[in-house]
């Protein structure tokens, strides 16, 4: 069972909260118009604000945007289970309340696209596109995820490395450092943004669990859908930083030739396209929505 309790700025445009078998999602919602097209943020301190603060207010030109918090992100309430699968369950759960008679667009960034890629998997019938950007879910084993594991078992840990990055603002841009390509380069609001975020006292713990819980002591993923590329049924825009230090642009390259309707988009940045190259990123995909709309 769902339930939704709205309250925006004005028609269309503003911010809902939805419950799901008790676990309450809050989101964004944008654009009055045109299909819907649904957003799904990474780990780490983000919320759908810090990825698709650009693509939300763009894209809302001509869809319905929606783009929710995970559990323990943003403004949606901590949960104890979080894994890629519990993700796609709630993302179900979510279309199912807010869009539950059309078939959407999903686009996710990193963990989200795990989330995304597993569900269109499972229910091609209520995905008419699909948008993967530096997507968790294409590789047998993250680099650096061995680190990733060990960190999230040490007490402690977890808290003092988000409270560094919250100290300031080139605190911010030197741990940014780790994930995109050219932190100096970033604008002031979004470090500030970040900064924010990691001063939290929650900082980093839902991405903790998902970490605990994704990955082996050996840094290989419990999410793996390598295997499964063959099988999706709808046309994919795979984007991809080509300095991306997290996941290998080689993941998001294989999967082009796997999936049997791709397209790969590689950008000059790291991990973070939509914030590191937002002009240029909402172009990639707004045109993808128009062209696989037109087939």
């Amino acid at each position: 069972m769902s339930r939704s309790n709205d309250a925006g700025d004005g028609p269309g445009i503003g911010s809902g909260t939805t419950t799901i078998d008790g676990t309450r999602l809050a989101y964004r919602r944008a654009g009055t118009d045109g299909p819907p097209v649904v957003l799904l943020h990474g780990g780490g301190i983000d919320d759908a604000d810090l990825s698709w603060r650009h693509a939300i207010d763009d894209l809302a030109t001509d869809h319905r945007v929606y783009a929710p918090d995970w559990p323990g992100y943003g403004d949606s309430p901590d949960r104890e289970e979080h894994s890629t699968a519990a993700y796609a369950r709630l993302l179900g759960g979510f279309l199912d309340r807010v869009v539950p008679d059309e078939p959407v667009a999903l686009a996710g960034i990193s963990m989200g696209g795990a989330a995304a890629l597993g569900y269109a998997l499972e229910n091609p019938g209520r995905v008419d596109r699909l948008v993967l950007v530096g997507s968790y879910g294409l590789g047998p084993r993250v680099p650096g995820g061995s680190l990733w594991k060990t960190l999230a078992h040490v007490p402690g840990a977890n808290a003092a490395g988000w409270a560094a990055l919250g100290t300031s603002r080139a605190a911010a841009r030197m741990g940014l450092g780790n994930v995109v390509a050219d932190p100096g380069g970033l604008p002031p609001e979004f470090v500030e943004s970040v900064v924010s975020r990691a001063r939290r006292p929650d900082a980093g713990r839902a991405f903790e669990a998902f970490v605990r819980a994704e990955l082996r002591s050996d840094g290989t993923a419990r999410t793996d859908y390598t295997d499964r590329l063959g099988d999706l049924s709808v046309p994919t825009l795979l984007v991809h930083g080509r300095a991306d230090p997290l996941f290998p642009v080689a993941w998001s390259e294989r999967a082009a030739t796997e999936i049997p309707d791709a397209r790969l988009e590689t950008v000059d940045c790291g991990h973070w396209v939509p914030r590191e190259r937002p002009d240029e990123f909402v172009a990639l995909i707004r045109t993808f929505l128009e062209c696989s709309r037109r087939q």
